[in-house]
């Protein structure tokens, strides 16, 4: 590692010197902790007593080589501050931490697993003219062994299970929530205290490598949630490291966020290497195709408050990052979690940007889900609500995310959310979906959602599997299936930021509240039609133009899918370049559009 790089903030491999490294004879460990007055290596290796660590390069940095230090060994920094008194510190570079509440790090290799995966990064794209449908997991509760709250599968035991699943019900992302490790089952894995360190909940380096190589073997890209913006306050780990404010700002009201976290001081040059070597790191090492940054908004602005002005230093440092980590992978994927309308956040830096490749979209979500928790006797008025998100959707390069976050804290899951009684969930939520699906961006839908889990999510609880066993639910995951299956087969599905592929066929029908969606290409259009009122309307007119021939491709009322509609009706009919239909209350269709 360059020293001088790591100051000045340029580092991008401060893990390969930094940590606790693996050799033939033994391991050295190496830790960065300029204001202590010395640090000592504790762990299994030395019955937990003190072994004086030696001050190396410029003095800031300490280092020991421990011949009795194997693999799976546990161990701590004890680092003296400038009046003597010390605190054990897991390593920020460790490879592997102990379960909580267990704190040590573990010595790990990241070097002893061999990916096969040579031909999927090879052709690997960051998906700008691709379908991208995500299933967002938090791996701990999607499936568990048992009912006891530990009883987790590991990397490699979850690996067939996930992705068989993903493929069979039409998903070709999966997106992890942090995988980082986390003290506080509750935190989800944004207050980390290993950076650097999968989390033990769920095994080893190496099973976490043998997860993501089976997902490129069938086919699947790998997101990883990553927080380049906060730590977690846990004194074992990142706060006030070697007796000072190392990573952190100075003072409290910066130093702490909403979240009751300590914000990274972005202007510091050590900070910024931890952070892009932490980023490149779970790229490189793992081979994850992309990273989901968490919270923007709060590196752009102080705290995510746009009155105390932008953070210039925290904004030139995301473009310093991006920049650079897409010149190191070009075909990874770099998204935004961002609520901010803070302009060009997925343009290149070049042209004045920050450089994502995509941000998520939650204005789309909080309006979309407004619009179908309101009564229907408002949504002539809330009309809009659904069309308003293209007025500005060219503006960036946007995921349509469902995420973990509606579906707690009292939000509901998004079937439950669904204006009305019980029974009139389930269609609404059908034709929220194929909203969705016609609507340009990417997708993401998070894990439950697909079989209209009506619980919120609780990550102690695996998903309630067991209402697959009811013909609602068994037969919404059919739906969603069949309409995965759809959005990931035809082209004009996929052109999402090119003006010309979409058009509003009807976005007047204000009274009626019927929407018709076009989404064109050579190969033929896309075209949607959705009734979100209560009442079934006749003899609706849509002109779909000369020189084409239609074909129902899915219908949400249908009775395989659990509505009114007999399987094999004739629902449609075509006069000229006119289709017109009879619609059922709370449905839609999606029609291919072929050239004769």
């Amino acid at each position: 590692m360059d020293i001088y790089e790591f100051y000045k903030g340029e580092v991008f491999d401060a893990y390969e010197y930094l940590g606790a490294h693996l050799s033939e004879n033994g391991t050295v460990f190496r830790t960065y902790a300029p204001n202590a007055s010395k640090v000592s290596l504790i762990g299994d290796f030395s019955r937990w007593e003190d072994i004086p660590m030696e001050q190396i390069a410029d003095g800031n940095f300490y280092e020991l080589f421990c011949p009795d230090a194997k693999e799976g060994m546990r161990y701590k920094f004890r680092i003296y501050d400038r009046n003597g008194n010390f605190i054990d510190h897991c390593d920020p570079y460790g490879f592997g931490m102990e379960l909580r509440p267990g704190t040590c790090s573990v010595i790990r290799s990241i070097e002893d697993f061999s990916f096969t995966d040579e031909k999927w990064l090879s052709q690997r794209t960051d998906g700008h003219d691709k379908p991208m449908n995500i299933y967002e997991v938090h791996l701990g509760s999607w499936r568990k062994k048992s009912d006891a709250p530990e009883d987790w599968y590991n990397y490699s035991e979850i690996a067939d299970m996930l992705t068989d699943y993903a493929l069979k019900f039409g998903y070709n992302y999966l997106e992890f929530m942090p995988l980082s490790e986390h003290p506080c089952d509750e935190s989800w894995g944004y207050q980390i205290t290993g950076f650097f360190a999968p989390t033990s909940r769920y095994g080893t380096a190496k099973q976490l490598m043998e997860l993501v190589d089976k997902c490129h073997s069938k086919g699947i890209g790998v997101i990883v949630d990553f927080v380049p913006v906060h730590f977690a306050v846990d004194h074992y780990a990142l706060t006030e490291y070697d007796g000072t404010r190392l990573y952190e700002f100075p003072d409290d009201e910066a130093g702490y966020n909403e979240w009751g976290s300590r914000n990274f001081m972005h202007s510091k040059g050590e900070v910024r290497s931890f952070i892009r070597s932490a980023a490149n790191y779970w790229l490189s090492v793992y081979h994850f195709d992309g990273i989901r940054m968490d919270a923007i908004r709060n590196m752009i602005y102080l705290n995510g408050d746009e009155h105390r002005g932008e953070n210039r230093q925290a904004i030139e440092f995301l473009r310093s990052m991006n920049c650079c980590l897409k010149a190191r992978h070009p075909t990874a994927i770099i998204a935004a979690e961002d609520s901010s309308t803070y302009p060009k956040v997925t343009a290149p830096v070049f042209l004045g940007g920050l450089g994502f490749d995509y941000k998520w979209d939650l204005g789309w979500m909080h309006d979309t889900l407004e619009y179908f928790q309101s009564a229907p006797m408002y949504r002539s008025r809330d009309y809009h609500k659904l069309t308003f998100s293209m007025l500005y959707f060219y503006n960036e390069k946007f995921i349509l995310p469902l995420s973990h976050d509606e579906v707690v804290h009292g939000k509901a899951s998004i079937c439950q959310k669904m204006n009305g009684q019980y029974p009139d969930k389930f269609p609404q939520a059908k034709a929220l979906y194929m909203y969705m699906i016609s609507h340009p961006g990417k997708k993401l839908n998070f894990m439950g959602n697909e079989f209209a889990q009506l619980r919120e999510w609780d990550e102690k609880r695996e998903q309630d599997w067991e209402v697959l066993k009811y013909p609602l639910h068994d037969s919404f995951r059919e739906y969603i299936k069949a309409l995965n299956k759809i959005y990931l087969k035809y082209n004009a599905l996929h052109y999402d930021y090119d003006s010309t592929n979409f058009m509003w066929d009807d976005c007047s029908s204000t009274e009626r509240c019927i929407y018709a969606i076009r989404r064109k290409s050579k190969d033929g259009d896309i075209l949607t039609v959705l009734n979100l009122s209560d009442w079934f309307q006749s003899e609706y007119t849509v002109t779909i133009g000369d020189g084409f021939k239609a074909e129902l491709l899915i219908d949400s009322d249908d009775q395989i899918y659990s509505g009114s509609t007999p399987d094999g009706t004739t629902v449609y009919s075509c006069a000229g370049n006119k289709m017109i239909m009879d619609i059922p209350p709370f449905s839609g269709r999606m029609f291919l559009l072929s050239h004769i």
